[in-house]
């Protein structure tokens, strides 16, 4: 008998086992802080633990994929292999020639002999002839080293397993590995032994390639979480920092320190909180300073006419004689004089607390020229003044009309209390450019320069003012809100030959300029 040994290494091909990994980042605090209701995590733990979760998923989908296709790719190229073994072997019965003889092969065992002598294995890969005698089969083998502890042409029992399968191709399992084999039994004489040729392939060295493929993409996976890991860690204290400046500044407000601000750096949505933070501070600096201002004022002003009204009432209860019921009347008529003052200066503060909220304007489209004539009719009645109404503004504007008819007035009011009878008060209005200007010019003795620039805060009043006005110098500064409202201003203007001229400077949006026309 013949023994020759066909061994061939499947030859496998691995695909490329890259790992990417995306470095994501995110954000701040990272002690875990107890909580009332246990223990809390911060925002940048969190994160951070997200982050891992989802690399980690990541990572393991990626390398489970990686694995599947590289046994995949094994096993097709297994069963590739087997196929065209099979193939090329069919295409030899059929075409084949003796070379010895130049014709066809008349027996098994020759044709057996002569194409694998004719073969070269791939390494793990076994060729063999199987032919079935009387005691013992013959085999004819494709001499070649096999890495296999035991190859298939030395372990009689399961190469007599593989030659009684009624299938054509199949696995064998065994101790000492994994075989894929295919067969082509071969049609002889009815006399002749069965035979058959079987080519076997040992899959284990391929699969161990696949698997330290798989170990290696595993080991770069376990790294790049590693480097998310502390990328993420630092991004996340970076990202969150202004979260944490949010959390601190803060803390350390308090009612009488609100002028803490963040800083705001970048356009992203952290920048846009800080931002809003921001806004916040400043309304409730505002509030704050406006309640401040109120309680303030109110008790500074209401001190003297409640000590007032104090002392007369003594007096009143003290007084006694013929002439006490004269004194109660004019004592009565005192006290409610002062009672009428408080009540003024209380309805002006309270004013002045609602010039500092959104809607103490609600600007609306406004005739000017209609406004400004009822402005000069309602102030004709405040005093024997000869009152002139020299240019009206032919356009619509938006704004409130009350709120300016009340500063207006206010402002005529002024005039009066600063003229004389008989001597002259303009009121007017005009377009300048893109802003309209609403003014009260008198002839009176003016603003000193001293004065001019206090006269527009609260309870301040001019040197020049008149002995009997009884103002508490509220007036202008309900004037000075009136226009801030409008996104304004009031401006105190020199007018030649003497007087003060008080505009109201509105940059407001025209909405309409009809065709001109000459005031009456």
């Amino acid at each position: 008998m013949t023994t020759t040994t066909a061994t061939t290494t499947t030859a496998t091909t691995t695909g490329p086992a890259t790992a990417g990994t995306t470095t994501a980042g995110a954000a701040t605090t990272a002690e875990a802080a107890p909580a009332p209701g246990g223990f809390r995590l911060s925002a940048r733990f969190r994160i951070l633990l997200w982050l891992l979760a989802v690399m980690a998923v990541a990572l393991a989908a990626v390398v489970l994929t990686t694995r599947s296709i590289l046994l995949r790719d094994v096993n097709e190229r297994t069963a590739e292999v087997l196929s065209q073994e099979a193939s090329e072997f069919e295409s030899f019965v059929r075409f084949g020639r003796d070379p010895e003889t130049g014709e066809r092969f008349t027996g098994a065992e020759r044709l057996l002999e002569v194409f694998l002598q004719r073969q070269y294995p791939d390494p793990a890969e076994e060729l063999l002839g199987f032919i079935r005698e009387t005691p013992l089969p013959s085999v004819e083998v494709q001499q070649r080293e096999i890495p296999s502890e035991k190859p298939l042409k030395d372990d009689g029992a399961s190469l007599a397993r593989i030659a009684e399968s009624p299938e054509r191709s199949g696995i064998l399992r065994r101790e000492e590995g994994e075989i894929r084999w295919a067969k082509v039994p071969i049609v002889a004489a009815p006399d002749d032994p069965e035979a058959m040729f079987i080519v076997a392939l040992h899959i284990d060295g391929a699969r161990a390639e696949a698997e330290a493929m798989v170990g290696v993409l595993v080991v770069i996976s376990g790294i790049a979480l590693l480097m998310t890991c502390a990328v993420g860690w630092a991004v996340a204290g970076g990202i969150l920092a202004p979260v944490r400046l949010v959390r601190t500044t803060a803390a350390q407000l308090t009612e009488q320190d609100l002028t803490r601000r963040i800083p705001v750096r970048g356009r992203d949505d952290i920048s846009a909180l800080a931002e809003t933070f921001n806004a916040m501070l400043d309304r409730l600096e505002l509030a704050f300073t406006a309640q401040r201002r109120f309680v303030d004022d109110a008790g500074h002003e209401l001190r003297t006419p409640i000590t007032i009204v104090r002392g007369h009432l003594e007096l009143m209860n003290a007084g006694e004689g013929p002439d006490s019921a004269a004194e109660r009347r004019e004592t009565l008529r005192l006290v409610t004089d002062e009672l009428d003052r408080m009540s003024r200066i209380v309805e002006d503060l309270l004013l002045l607390a609602k010039a500092e909220r959104p809607d103490f304007v609600q600007p609306a489209p406004i005739p000017l020229a209609e406004l400004t004539g009822d402005v000069f009719v309602k102030a004709r009645a405040l005093g024997d003044r000869r009152w002139e109404l020299p240019e009206l503004a032919e356009c619509e504007a938006e704004l409130d009309a009350q709120r300016i008819t009340q500063a207006m007035v206010q402002l005529a009011q002024n005039a009066v209390e600063h003229t004389r009878p008989g001597q002259a008060i303009r009121i007017g209005s005009r377009r300048v450019g893109e802003s309209v200007e609403l003014y009260v010019a008198d002839t009176g003795p003016g603003v000193p320069a001293e004065d001019a620039e206090v006269i527009f805060e609260r309870f301040r009043r001019g040197g020049t003012a008149r002995r009997g006005t009884r103002g508490a110098g509220l007036g202008l500064s309900i004037v000075k809100a009136i226009a801030e409202g409008h996104h304004g201003r009031v401006e105190l203007r020199e007018r030649p030959g003497g007087g003060a001229t008080f505009v109201l400077v509105l940059g407001l949006r025209v909405l309409r300029v009809p065709p001109e026309r000459t005031p009456t």
